[in-house]
């Protein structure tokens, strides 16, 4: 049973995004950026008040995703991807991004402790994942 309504078309948006931002880590990898992308549409919360759909969530300004914004988004959404995409709006969830809002990949060193003062909850190959305290976002903890 989904977890945040999606149609088609944003299936297809969140495959696109996770592709994107994650295909050189894998499965796995997408799968967990796929899990960002749907805890930031539950959380309602922090930088992401107001973020109700996928489509608002892949396109956010200020912040988002650095695919969209600098020109690597242009790739079609595969039948893999779609059905990576699926299972996290279906509620599969991975760590360490199971209640993660937010990720990046370090050019140096590994992950800070912290990241725009969000505590890192891991890290999966190249990405370093952060999750809010559950007083600051409940949203994404349900």
């Amino acid at each position: 049973m989904a977890v945040i309504k999606a149609n088609r078309e944003e299936i297809k948006l969140l495959a696109r995004l996770i592709r994107a931002e994650a295909e050189e880590d894998g499965k796995l990898g997408m799968l967990m950026v796929g899990n960002v992308g749907v805890n930031r549409v539950k959380g309602d919360c922090l930088d992401f008040k107001g973020i109700r759909t996928i489509k608002q969530m892949v396109f956010q300004r200020p912040g988002g995703f650095e695919a969209t914004q600098k020109g690597y988004f242009y790739q079609r959404a595969r039948d893999s991807e779609i059905r990576l995409a699926i299972k996290v709006i279906n509620g599969e969830r991975y760590y360490p991004a199971t209640f993660a809002l937010w990720f990046f990949k370090p050019y140096t060193g590994g992950c800070p402790p912290q990241w725009f003062n969000q505590w890192n909850s891991g890290r999966y190959k190249s990405h370093c994942f952060y999750q809010p305290t559950v007083s600051s976002c409940p949203g994404v903890y349900r």
